[in-house]
This record gives C-alpha cells, sequence and structure tokens, in this order.
C-alpha cells in the first residue's frame, strides 16, 4: 500500500509527530534501525537472523523504504556471489536517541507486566 506523504508539516500541532512515525512506523522499521544501531553495518542475512519473523520480502520492502527515506544506506559488492551491507546514514543516527527512549520504555512495561503477573508490589 502506497504511504501518504506529507506536503506541509503545518497541518496540525501533531504533523510533525505524525511525520517521524511514518519514516519508522510499523513492526519492523523500528527494529531494523535498533539492529544497526547496535551493530553498525549488516548484511541482509544477518538482519534476517536478528528478525526471524520477519519474511524476506517484507524485509527487503522495509529496507528499501528507509532507504528512500534517507535513514539507511545500502551498499552492493560485486562480488560472486555478491553481497549487500546496510548501515545508518548520518540522518539515521540522529534516531538513536528515540530508538533508544523506545527501548527503555519498553523494558520498563515489559518487567512492569511481569511483576503484576507474578503478584509483585512496588
Amino acid at each position: 500500500m502506497p504511504r501518504i506523504r506529507h506536503t506541509t508539516l503545518a497541518c496540525s500541532p501533531g504533523c510533525t509527530v505524525e511525520a517521524t512515525l511514518e519514516l519508522f512506523g510499523g513492526k519492523w522499521k523500528a527494529l531494523i534501525l535498533y539492529h544497526l544501531f547496535e551493530d553498525g553495518v549488516l548484511r541482509f542475512g544477518e538482519l534476517r537472523r536478528r528478525l526471524p519473523n520477519v519474511t524476506q520480502r517484507m524485509l527487503t520492502n522495509q529496507l528499501r523504504e528507509l532507504e528512500a527515506d534517507g535513514l539507511v544506506s545500502r551498499t552492493v559488492f560485486p562480488e560472486v556471489p555478491p553481497h549487500v551491507k546496510y548501515a545508518l546514514t548520518d540522518l539515521g543516527k540522529t534516531l538513536k536517541p528515540v530508538i533508544q527512549a523506545l527501548k527503555t520504555w519498553g523494558d520498563r512495561y515489559a518487567h512492569s507486566v511481569q511483576r503484576n503477573k507474578t503478584g509483585e508490589r512496588d
């Protein structure tokens, strides 16, 4: 499904948040970015192993969108067999605090859910 792009970012107070979420929203993009922050440069197969539930087609599409948005760079090495490496661009690296904040929040949330299941108190 084609993504609707904002032509202006002054449409409403939350418009810039919506535009930002469009860049890495969805199930896999934030995880791809997270792994690239952690590991630097990854080959396609390495990303597949880190995201075992993503299909090859979905991973390819998500990487293409991240590349088109200028967040990820793709380098093709003309070898036999050819291989491709993915890395964060300078723009992509600016999302590190956002992705880290999501991870921190998720860790706390998962911990609180686990505590609630076991009946622990703060």
